[in-house]
């Protein structure tokens, strides 16, 4: 049960408009480098960012992808066409399908202090679905489905790629099997057997993660099913 990490800190800083952020996933699929990994699944890009103070990334359109936005620290307000108004705040996750119809949206930081956001974006399966938004609280030792699942239920957007999002508490353990790519967001664990922390991006097959500390894990897998 070997792992691979890719540590964020390796990676060179960049950023657009009023963030800064390094990119630990950017798929070939979308143009990425020998610098950055391949997704899992349909999932093709994510970056840690943090927004500068009261910074914002300006309003931007997307078509054809789903967009995850999980709140690690601070807040985030949202505007656009997809739930204009709403406010997130820490320990919350957006979800975006832009589908066929597509959205636009900017994501504003009211506050006078950098905050900390992890963006994914996963490719959809089928083209022309309607625009879409999603919010999901994320509990204190639990693990949350915030994506993927089948047709058949409306709790999160369907695809066969799977992310979770667990808020974990010292010792509490999760395991999934199969291939992962999981990214700790806070604290440390031992995964298969590995010190792993904060900013460690890991690949393997047959996840078990131990917190060693209160932390936080988003874990993608790929789901076989046939809806």
């Amino acid at each position: 049960m070997s792992i691979q990490v890719l540590h964020r800190d390796s990676l060179p800083l960049g950023g657009f408009a009023g963030l800064i952020e390094h990119r630990l996933v950017v798929d070939q699929r979308v143009g990425g480098d020998s610098d950055t990994w391949d997704g899992m699944g349909n999932m093709v890009y994510l970056a840690d960012a943090r927004f500068l103070p009261k910074g914002e990334t300006r309003m931007h359109s997307h078509r054809e992808i789903d967009v995850i936005s999980v709140i690690v620290e601070g807040r985030i307000d949202h505007e656009g066409s997809l739930e204009h108004g709403e406010s997130l705040d820490t320990d919350q996750v957006q979800v975006q399908r832009a589908g066929g119809e597509g959205f636009s949206h900017n994501e504003i930081n009211p506050d006078d202090q950098k905050n900390r956001m992890i963006q994914i974006w996963v490719l959809p399966e089928v083209a022309g679905e309607p625009a879409s938004y999603k919010l999901y609280d994320l509990q204190r030792g639990e693990l949350t489905a915030i994506y993927g699942g089948s047709k058949d239920q409306d709790k999160t957007v369907d695809s066969h790629t799977i992310i979770e999002v667990a808020n974990l508490v010292a010792d509490q353990k999760i395991s999934k099997d199969g291939e992962f790519l999981a990214y700790i967001t806070r604290g440390q664990g031992v995964l298969n057997g590995e010190t792993v922390n904060d900013g460690d991006l890991v690949r393997g097959d047959q996840l078990n993660f131990t917190a060693v500390d209160d932390g936080q894990i988003i874990v993608i897998t790929k789901q076989q099913h046939s809806s």
